[in-house]
């Protein structure tokens, strides 16, 4: 049911286009009220449900270290694994064994993994927007618009990211829905660290 409500929400935010009327001085302390929320994160685990522009559905277990870090365990059948790390993101295919790695700053979600994320200067609010109880702020970089955009989506009050959706550079939508989420814990640097080779190790033993 919540995954429901929270897709229905997220696909009919109003957003509002970046403008005179945007720049008001409640959307300017709404936004600074979800760079301090965001900033605050230094870990999460959260279940992750993916839709894909295709219709494909996947789903496994999302983990967040900030800054730089990422991990998304899918679940089977689905054999891919992502990573971020060091300024890359590894694809492995984990019935291939075939590893792709590409640089962070070449996908949107980049933006999330940030040392410091503050939505000016390189990053570009395309739009926001609130309806029914949920907040949605549109991204993209604004040296490289080509690479696409990136859409977060939060449950206002409590102020907490729900969702994100990824339009790349071909035009392709993928939406990512959290629940369960959980922040604050600890995290083992092996998740992560795809260049350690006790990393590709530890995944031979799953």
């Amino acid at each position: 049911m919540f995954r429901r409500t929270l897709l229905a929400a997220a696909a009919t935010l109003p957003f509002l286009p970046h403008g005179a009327a945007a720049q008001s001085p409640q959307r300017a302390a709404l936004l600074a009220r979800i760079e301090a929320y965001l900033n605050s994160i230094t870990t999460m685990r959260a279940h992750f449900l993916q839709i894909a522009q295709n219709g494909g559905v996947a789903e496994g277990t999302a983990f967040i270290a900030r800054p730089g870090r990422m991990r998304f365990d899918y679940e089977p059948p689905e054999p891919l694994l992502l990573v971020a790390s060091d300024g890359q993101f590894l694809y492995y295919d984990r019935e291939l064994k075939q590893p792709t790695v590409v640089p962070v700053g070449s996908t949107p979600l980049g933006l999330l993994l940030r040392t410091q994320i503050h939505f000016g200067g390189d990053v570009e609010v395309m739009a926001v927007e609130r309806s029914g109880g949920f907040v949605g702020v549109t991204l993209r970089r604004r040296d490289a618009p080509a690479e696409g955009r990136l859409t977060l989506i939060f449950a206002e009050e409590p102020l907490e990211l729900r969702q994100w959706i990824v339009v790349d550079s071909q035009g392709r939508q993928t939406r990512v829905s959290l629940s369960a989420i959980e922040t604050g814990m600890k995290l083992d640097k092996l998740l992560f660290t795809f260049n350690d080779p006790r990393f590709f190790e530890q995944e031979g033993n799953r």
